[in-house]
């Protein structure tokens, strides 16, 4: 599937965007409905801030486990299937956390992290393979738009499913929604749907490419920036309802807030028309720079408030910002031949921020308050924005 754009694609490309849009809104979907409700279901259970990042951290490292043999399942069982075990992987976890107990979050957080992972990969092998260079912001600000209006919707109805139908609701709903994902996957690949085709290209072990990946300043840079956007909402999606909880306010606040945030994503045609008046590279710095604002007046903050939600929305403005733009120095200077190796690579971004994010956090809160984290993450934006204008201007 996707793994070669065939000659007429060209003639289809709006098809391709399309298709790809409404599998990634479903897949956003069947995560987003959990994402308010895991970290106080974590902080119930576990009884501590701190349990909850060691639980994280127990997550991020299964996790890597599984995407860093990402090669070797692609290897072994085509792409469509390893896309399918990511499907399959959402469900179980969904399942582990609806009926597990203490540390067997871990492992349900940690099948969830696996399963969004290894679609990512997936699906940015099949963007880079089947949408031109100059479609890129349109199928993206496509995305992202399908995306924002699942995430809109899905944390909130989470959160209100939970609190007022049966706790198991949510969960339920989240295997339901992923069963249809996999539904329209392979629907796709088995109708007439020209966009879709079987892989013929095995994939690289990404250990291997590895050094020629960060020899590149471009591909360094692109992964710097998305790797940096991952940390940020790593952070909100796991600290944001325990800071609406620390702050007073009731959970369905926290719903509220990761519902409000995501469905920033919806001005995501907004994002594309700026980068288009003042260029891409210009967007994404003034992304990280809002996100790093945002954060750092957290860090202001002696305690939590319920004003301090106003800086997670800024901070999240930028990063919706990113969101739409932030793939886009790696796709438009990742070398063709290179694509599928380079793409193992970068994809790391998401397990790196889930392994960096709860160890940063756990190691700050073994000899500073938790608010320096914030600080720190500020910092880092800071420095990836001035690394970002080093990017080609026309990007």
């Amino acid at each position: 599937m996707f793994d070669r754009r065939p000659s007429g694609l060209h003639a289809v490309v709006t098809n391709a965007s399309l298709s790809i849009a409404q599998l990634g809104a479903l897949e956003g979907f069947s995560r987003s409905l959990m994402v308010g409700i895991v970290p106080l279901l974590a902080l119930n259970a576990l009884g501590s801030k701190e349990a909850v990042t060691q639980a994280y951290l127990l997550a991020s490292i299964l996790t890597l486990t599984i995407t860093l043999n990402f090669a070797t399942l692609e290897r072994l069982l085509h792409r469509r299937w390893v896309l399918t075990l990511g499907g399959s992987f959402l469900i179980i976890g969904a399942a582990i956390l609806m009926l597990g107990d203490g540390y067997e979050f871990a492992m349900g957080i940690g099948l969830q992290s696996a399963a969004a992972s290894l679609f990512s990969v997936c699906l940015s092998l099949y963007i880079m393979d089947y949408i031109g260079k100059k479609e890129l912001k349109y199928s993206e600000s496509k995305r992202m738009t399908f995306n924002g209006a699942a995430w809109l919707i899905g944390p909130s109805l989470g959160i209100w499913l939970w609190n007022h139908a049966a706790h198991w609701a949510p969960f339920v709903l989240t295997m339901f929604a992923a069963s249809m994902m996999l539904l329209y996957f392979w629907y796709l690949r088995l109708g007439s749907n020209a966009i879709v085709r079987p892989s013929k290209n095995p994939a690289a072990n990404p250990l291997k490419v590895i050094p020629r990946y960060f020899q590149q300043p471009a591909l360094r840079i692109a992964y710097g920036i998305t790797l940096s956007r991952a940390i940020f909402w790593m952070t909100l999606f796991i600290y944001c309802p325990i800071y609406v909880v620390e702050a007073g306010l009731p959970d369905w606040v926290a719903g509220g807030m990761l519902s409000f945030v995501s469905g920033l994503l919806l001005a995501s045609t907004l994002v594309r028309k700026l980068a288009e008046i003042f260029y891409t590279r210009t967007i994404i710095i003034a992304g990280l720079l809002l996100t790093a604002s945002g954060i750092f007046a957290l860090f202001l903050q002696t305690e939590a408030t319920p004003i301090g939600l106003l800086f997670w929305i800024v901070a999240a403005i930028g990063g919706a910002m990113l969101d739409v733009l932030g793939n886009i120095p790696f796709m438009r200077m990742v070398k063709p031949r290179e694509r599928t190796e380079m793409t193992m690579i970068f994809s790391t971004w998401r397990e790196t921020s889930q392994l960096l994010t709860p160890l940063v956090a756990t190691l700050i809160l073994l000899v500073l308050p938790f608010k320096y984290f914030y600080l720190l993450l500020s910092l880092l934006l800071v420095i990836i924005a001035y690394t970002a204008s080093f990017l080609p201007k026309r990007l």
